[in-house]
């Protein structure tokens, strides 16, 4: 997430053998005048809205009732208890990923591109990523240890962490099924995890909620989730024999160095502030700013669902720009639509989605929401601009990317420790959407000057305009109608709706498109 130069540099070119069966990369191609859904072949569009669909449909069927579930976990432990618990997940979560070292976007890209590098690279991709496990659990701890966590917090901080690395082994072998196109396979996988988890937890309601249960049983759910999946991969590609070459690893490794700054990056991007907080503020600091982030991260949920096949449809579209440009233009609706509605929900009503915190007082509970607003502000930033990183990390420009996050963090963290110690939760919030309006100016400075794709600027303006009408209606129905939130809410969705067809963001003849026969 986190500037090249004006000039349009050329990808740099990969050492590891290119296995794209004889295509050369297509000319130039100006924007046709048939609509993106004529261009880009209406049952492709049709079969991947179709993976689409089902892998929200899936998500939302468990991420909402997990968020609800572990804000009453919040609750029961406290505000001190889980604060300091946020930090160490979060201190886990930025090392689990940067342990990755980019291999997972790397595979995804090159098995979308060729299934030819399965067999010839995995023998050896395997077992270097258990080694990087290894070494990152070890690097985890002691770097627990450094920032002043000891003793108990410490065996709770390898233990998450060790489930977080299994994670990331996951979200590796996630990546063969993605290239290879089984999204629906994936989306299953996707929240098996967390619905395990969900039943659990609940099961522990009962008996007596302790943090050490707690951390249990997210081991447990974890484990099984992994184990599953070794056998799906097995059964699908067969078994794979371990031989590492260590020219392989070295080769793999300096190919993947791009992307492996740009996962550090994005993890400090996105996690710092908890950690900051807990350690420059107080725990409960902390622990406001995550009842709010838990939302934003289940929203975005969305995204990291979403964005994900657009990568794979992106690589898979390598040279040929105007089909690129096609996805890019179809995917800007439907990454951005769906969550204008769900931003406008937290701006106007956010205090209800904090309705578990019983033991909060009122004070506490209007601290998070406020984090929360602030927060949905980000969510709409990325909802309009995230698509174009995903563009350019999945097309070979890693690098500049990278170096806009890295000044985005670098801005965040010096914000930060101005900040925190005056406002708290909020600086860290507040701070976090400037840095998102940075990095977004960034990507749209980058798209057209490093991959030729022109933005879509006609629909962003659109995009623009449903959001201010549906946060006029939504002000107006919250000032002047008096009615029960569940109602304003179905009217504001209504009002939605009418604004998308009404300013030209999905034509009628779009839809009859693809409900015709493919």
């Amino acid at each position: 997430m986190a500037v090249g130069s004006a000039c349009c540099a050329t990808p740099a070119a990969s050492n590891l053998p290119s296995f794209v069966p004889g295509s050369q990369a297509q000319p130039e191609n100006k924007p046709a005048a048939a609509p993106v859904l004529r261009r880009f072949k209406t049952y492709r569009i049709k079969r991947f809205l179709g993976n689409i669909s089902f892998v929200v449909l899936l998500n939302l069927l468990v991420k909402p009732a997990w968020v609800v579930l572990e804000n009453v976990v919040q609750d029961r432990l406290g505000h001190e208890v889980f604060g300091t618990f946020t930090a160490l997940l979060t201190l886990a979560t930025i090392v689990a990923g940067i342990s990755d070292l980019g291999t997972t976007q790397l595979t995804t890209k090159r098995l979308a591109a060729a299934p030819g590098f399965f067999q010839e690279y995995f023998p050896t991709l395997l077992p270097l990523r258990v080694g990087l496990g290894v070494g990152f659990l070890g690097a985890t701890v002691g770097v627990g240890w450094a920032l002043g966590y000891r003793g108990h917090w410490l065996l709770l901080l390898a233990i998450t962490a060790a489930g977080l690395l299994l994670t990331q082994y996951m979200l590796f072998l996630r990546g063969v099924l993605q290239a290879h196109q089984r999204f629906n396979t994936d989306a299953v996988l996707s929240v098996l995890e967390r619905l395990l988890l969900l039943g659990l937890v609940l099961a522990l309601l009962p008996l007596g909620l302790t943090l050490d249960r707690y951390v249990g049983v997210r081991t447990v759910a974890v484990g099984f989730t992994f184990l599953l999946l070794l056998v799906l991969i097995r059964r699908f590609y067969g078994r794979v024999a371990l031989r590492p070459r260590w020219e392989q690893v070295r080769q793999v490794l300096l190919d993947s160095w791009p992307l492996a700054l740009i996962t550090l990056v994005y993890g400090l991007n996105e996690r710092v502030d908890m950690l900051m907080l807990e350690r420059l503020v107080s725990a409960k600091e902390a622990s406001y700013y995550a009842a709010a982030y838990r939302w934003v991260d289940a929203v975005m949920m969305y995204l990291w669902t979403v964005l994900p096949l657009f990568f794979a449809r992106f690589a898979h579209a390598t040279g040929r720009r105007q089909e690129q440009q096609d996805l890019l233009w179809f995917g800007q609706r439907v990454v951005t639509v769906p969550l204008l509605f769900v931003v406008g929900f937290g701006l106007f009503r956010g205090e209800l989605l904090f309705f578990q915190f019983a033991h909060s007082t009122p004070a506490e509970v209007a601290r998070m929401t406020q984090c929360l607003q602030l927060l949905f502000l980000n969510v709409l930033v990325h909802a309009f601009f995230a698509l174009y990183s995903t563009l350019l990390t999945s097309t070979d420009h890693e690098k500049p990317v990278s170096w806009l996050v890295t000044g985005s963090i670098a801005l965040n963290v010096g914000l930060n420790f101005l900040l925190m110690p005056r406002y708290g939760a909020l600086a860290g919030a507040a701070n976090t959407l400037l840095c998102a309006v940075v990095v977004s100016v960034g990507y749209v400075w980058l798209v057209p000057r490093r991959t030729g794709v022109q933005l879509p600027w006609a629909m962003l303006l659109r995009l623009g305009l449903v959001f201010g009408g549906l946060c006029g209606g939504w002000y107006l129905l919250r000032t002047y109608a008096g009615l029960p939130w569940w109602l304003e809410t179905a009217l504001a969705g209504l009002w939605l709706l009418a604004l998308v067809a009404g300013l030209g963001v999905v034509k009628p003849s779009e839809i009859r498109q693809l409900r015709g026969k493919a």
